[in-house]
């Protein structure tokens, strides 16, 4: 069962007592050449996912596992990871670490670095068909046996009445334990990010269309 915040603004605590349950926020990023516009919404976003990572703590109980694609190993050396992947979940993490909970291991190292390895080889452009035939079913393969490693480690490490923190990006593919109550925290700002992402994409399209017109004789 999933429940999505902002339009389940008091999911009743009596109802989740004695369940494992899993607090999921979609893993943003911003790089350094970024339009300001779209930095301001990305901060406010993590702004956002702070205050209601709060209020469901308050209500349901507070945070004793955390996770986070790509982090393939616990404790400092997996802290160390996040720190290189995203300021923001860095900062999110390590006080949640400081108020007791467990950085779990997500991934696996080595299947991380197979689906790496055929994104290569996808982005390359094989110019056989056979080998981008053998990339793509590569790839697909990895992908799945990556969700139910990362479902496993989940299942594995988040015990009775526990609460698990999960950062991830959307589209993640991921089939939770039937008995891990998920909540997924989309604060406003998301919504925000996504529509000036679809207006973004119009827009190039849009010149890209304006400049095929000029190119024609």
């Amino acid at each position: 069962m999933s429940e999505t915040l902002g339009k389940i603004e008091r999911p009743e605590a009596d109802s989740y007592r004695g369940k494992r349950k899993l607090y999921v926020v979609t893993l943003l990023f911003a790089n350094k050449d970024a339009p300001l516009e779209y930095v301001e919404k990305f901060n406010r976003y993590w702004d956002q996912v702070r205050e209601q990572l709060s209020a469901l703590e308050n209500k349901l109980g507070k945070v004793t596992h955390v996770y986070h694609e790509l982090v393939t190993a616990s404790g400092e050396e997996g802290l160390s990871l996040i720190k290189e992947l995203n300021e923001h979940t860095y900062q999110i993490v390590t006080e949640k670490l400081a108020n007791g909970a467990a950085l779990e291991a997500l991934e696996d190292k080595e299947l991380v670095n197979e689906i790496m390895d055929w994104e290569r080889v996808l982005v390359l452009g094989p110019l056989s068909s056979k080998v981008q035939k053998l990339a793509s079913d590569g790839y697909i393969e990895a992908l799945k046996t990556r969700t139910t490693y990362m479902a496993q480690m989940l299942d594995s490490t988040l015990g009775e009445n526990e609460v698990g923190l999960l950062f991830i990006t959307e589209g993640h593919g991921i089939q939770f334990p039937q008995d891990i109550e998920v909540f997924i925290v989309a604060p406003p700002a998301l919504d925000e990010i996504y529509r000036w992402q679809r207006e973004q994409l119009a827009s190039s399209k849009e010149v890209a269309k304006e400049k095929s017109g000029e190119e024609k004789p």
